[in-house]
């Protein structure tokens, strides 16, 4: 249940990032004093991998989705030898200032440590009590061209700030469709271990469908609204487990769905996995003014939509958690018109949280100062660069 909060929200920050092993990082410390960052300097000097790092600060896998293996910095002597890395960070939040840790404690772990005020967490659920980040990267640019999975993270992301359980209903279900199309695939007759695999996939992937579905009515309210050059999006979810959803109760739907599924078992043994479910669910997005797919769409206004829509979840986030999230913002003046560029740093100060953008060349950002701190970045080495006169 959410709630509009009277109060101005709190704009989450980081103040303090400190890198220790992480990606090309050896140590870095960067004092923030919680203002929006702007990060400029050559390609693969190292200005994602920070970006990086403010993103596990929050629960989920960062933005890379990489393995916890790949994060760490190469150690010397030609091995190719992996260390343990770590991430800490003193962050702004609504009940006070809050120390954030996480990393992996031994080289070759399987799970990352989290860490709240020096205390271990029990999952990386915590973080989310004190930290939101959304992002756009240069990958994302092909977000309505590619395939479904895509979108469907990106959807579940926007969903994991409301209600960070959702990310463990997905990894049940996925496991228990996983287990099914093993049992399948290998002809089992245990009916009673199908049926009890089955049961976790109808109750975990209606509440999956579920969550998206409420996310998109409520998200789409801000979309709508066109905001400068920014469009209004058109935001719909699209997928038979969904459709039942909107058409019946939700036990209706459990039921429909259990019929479903034991129908399809001689054809989802061959095929693998389940021929309905969440899983093959679809985002599709829509250009309001224009009435057009966004996958139709010109590269300058496909970026445009992803920018209208990560506006309006902070928007939301703002009205519904009385909360800023922090923005993590990759190459965003790449595909930019100056117009566009000059009206996202407008709304970013008017959104008044954190943002950390990275670009090639820090006049790109000149409308920011005054309002973030600016550093070059280079050879994994990151320098504050003063204000000029």
């Amino acid at each position: 249940m959410t709630a509009d909060h009277a109060d101005a929200p709190f704009p989450l920050a980081i103040e303090r990032l400190m890198l220790t092993d992480f990606r090309c990082y050896e140590h870095a410390v960067m004092e923030t004093a919680g203002k929006t960052v702007v990060l400029s300097g050559p390609n693969g000097a190292g200005k994602t991998n920070i970006l990086e790092a403010v993103s596990l600060l929050s629960p989920g896998r960062g933005l890379r989705r990489a393995k916890l293996s790949e994060i760490a910095r190469q150690g010397g002597g030609g091995g190719g030898e992996h260390r343990a890395w770590a991430v800490a960070a003193r962050a702004a939040s609504p009940t006070g200032p809050v120390d954030l840790g996480t990393g992996l404690a031994q080289a070759g772990a399987e799970k990352r440590t989290v860490r709240i005020e020096g205390e271990n967490a029990k999952s990386q659920a915590a973080l989310g009590d004190y930290m939101d980040t959304q992002w756009l990267t240069p990958q994302m640019d092909r977000l309505f061209l590619d395939g479904k999975s895509a979108r469907r993270r990106f959807l579940d992301r926007l969903v994991f700030g409301y209600d960070p359980a959702h990310a463990g209903r997905i990894t049940a279900y996925e496991h228990a469709m996983r287990e099914r199309a093993r049992l399948l695939r290998d002809h089992s007759r245990d009916a009673t271990w199908l049926t009890g695999l089955e049961d976790t996939m109808v109750t975990k992937g209606i509440a999956v469908a579920a969550a998206r579905l409420d996310l998109v009515d409520r998200l789409g309210r801000y979309c709508r609204a066109a905001h400068g050059p920014f469009p209004g999006a058109g935001l719909e979810i699209d997928g038979t487990v969904e459709h039942w959803l909107r058409q019946h109760p939700a036990l209706t739907a459990e039921d429909q769905y259990r019929a479903s599924l034991l129908s399809s078992r001689e054809s989802d043994g061959h095929t693998g996995g389940a021929r309905v479910g969440p899983h093959k669910s679809d985002l599709h997005v829509r250009h309001l003014s224009k009435d057009q797919e966004a996958e139709i769409c010109s590269t300058g206004e496909q970026k445009a939509l992803l920018i209208s829509i990560i506006l309006a979840d902070a928007r939301m986030t703002a009205a519904e958690r009385g909360r800023v999230p922090v923005l993590l913002l990759d190459e965003v003046a790449a595909h930019l018109d100056e117009e566009r560029r000059d009206a996202l740093f407008v709304d970013l100060i008017a959104l008044g949280g954190q943002a950390w953008l990275t670009g090639t060349d820090d006049s790109l950002f000149s409308r920011l100062r005054g309002h973030a701190q600016f550093y070059a970045v280079a050879d994994a080495t990151v320098t504050p660069v003063s204000e000029p006169d």
